[in-house]
């Protein structure tokens, strides 16, 4: 289905670099569009342009509302194939800046020498449109390969809230018997070395609570139980837990408590995250710090109250370790690479994508978008301490014939 060779990917190339120019407009006119994930109705509205786009290569589209109904409605595009080959590729439609952020720090499109600025250049707008890039590229290269395969376009509406309803509509559509699950997330690229992601981090979401005994600070001090001397204790353990060695890392990332400075604090609470590749690690240590639940190190002088703490798993979302079926698509990349005089690394992630919610159902591969920086920023200073997210416009191109002459390997396999 196709010829993967030097010829085939020079014409790619040609024919992406024509094209350049209206790969362009559609991001700036994607950029344009406000689609903060609390903003449902600028996230449809995306998704319709979206749908617009990719309709001229025949695809056809339909909408999945999310779980939480304060979120947009997911999008679908499905083109059917003339073989069994099913090969899913995902993005996601929303960002993590409100209208109000993006107004406040004027963060809209804007072009600095090799560098596009704008909310979601990178995350992920700029993938969406590789996509675009990669199918069309097979279609104008490999017209074979593309019409052989029934393509699967999922895109979140919901990915900056780690939605795992999106996990489940991706299991269902792509499938298990898919040649795989291509994730268009940003993907390192300099020079000559690029990679590919195999694996993420797992992620849990902790809160920790301590109830102390409130008591004047200066008249019974004694008779009181501070609740935040009560939750630097549990803090510390907790952080403890971290282990470089195992790639396992415990971050405190809010702490409040307390509320006159002339009272022992009767009530405090920690919001924590955990991350770690291993899933085996992952749930020994989540293991570790749920069995602080009920913890008492604490007391009021006169022995009459203990403080109490309590341990709430607030949210999951399992690792994506390293393992063979991922490794197995990286090899398409890293032959396609050779063949275009590229090196195509292996990375592994700590950030989470999609790829954690289905990697142990299909084969998944992430980092396929552009290169780019500065993700979920969308302040500039003027001393450039401070710049906004950007992907780089020169590795459109480059990525989307990596890519395409990767599925045209895969398929052949």
């Amino acid at each position: 289905m196709g010829a993967c060779n030097t010829e085939t990917a020079a014409m790619m190339h040609s024919f992406l670099e024509k094209g350049m120019h209206r790969y362009m407009d559609i991001l700036r006119e994607m950029i344009g569009i406000n689609s903060f994930t609390l903003n449902p109705d600028g996230v449809n509205r995306l998704a319709d342009y979206t749908a617009g786009v990719f309709r001229d290569l025949d695809f056809t589209d339909e909408r999945v509302q999310s779980v939480n109904p304060s979120y947009g409605r997911h999008l679908v595009l499905s083109r059917k194939g003339a073989s069994p080959i099913v090969i899913g590729c995902v993005s996601h439609l929303d960002t993590v800046f409100s209208p109000e952020e993006e107004e406040r720090n004027n963060f809209r499109w804007r072009v600095d020498g090799d560098r596009i600025y704008g909310p979601g250049t990178e995350d992920i707008k700029g993938g969406t449109v590789v996509i675009l890039m990669t199918l069309e590229a097979l279609k104008h290269a490999a017209p074979e390969a593309f019409d052989g395969v029934t393509w699967s376009i999922l895109m979140d509406a919901s990915e900056e809230t780690e939605s795992v309803d999106f996990g489940d509509l991706c299991r269902r559509l792509v499938g298990s018997n898919s040649f795989g699950c291509l994730i268009f997330e940003a993907g390192r690229m300099r020079d000559n070395i690029f990679s590919v992601v195999t694996s993420r981090k797992g992620r849990a979401e902790i809160k920790i609570t301590a109830e102390g005994k409130g008591a004047h600070s200066g008249v019974s001090h004694k008779n009181g139980a501070s609740a935040i001397a009560q939750l630097a204790d549990v803090i510390g353990r907790i952080e403890a837990v971290t282990d470089y060695k195992h790639e396992l890392t415990v971050n405190v990332g809010r702490v409040a408590g307390g509320s006159q400075i002339n009272r022992v604090p009767h009530f405090a609470e920690a919001h924590a995250e955990m991350r770690a590749f291993s899933p085996a690690v992952f749930d020994k240590a989540l293991a570790d710090i749920m069995a602080l639940d009920g913890y008492s190190s604490v007391k009021s002088a006169d022995g009459g109250f203990a403080c109490r703490t309590a341990v709430e798993l607030v949210r999951k979302v399992p690792a994506w370790p390293d393992n063979p079926a991922s490794e197995k698509l990286h090899s398409f990349w890293e032959s396609a690479g050779r063949l275009l005089g590229l090196t195509v690394n292996l990375e592994k992630r700590g950030g989470l994508s999609d790829g954690n919610y289905f990697w142990d159902y299909m084969p998944t591969i992430d980092g396929l978008g552009p290169a780019g920086g500065n993700p979920h920023c969308s302040q500039h200073s003027d001393d450039g301490t401070k710049e906004q997210e950007y992907a780089v416009k020169s590795s459109f191109v480059p990525k989307a014939v990596l890519n395409a002459m990767a599925i045209i390997r895969m398929i052949g396999s």
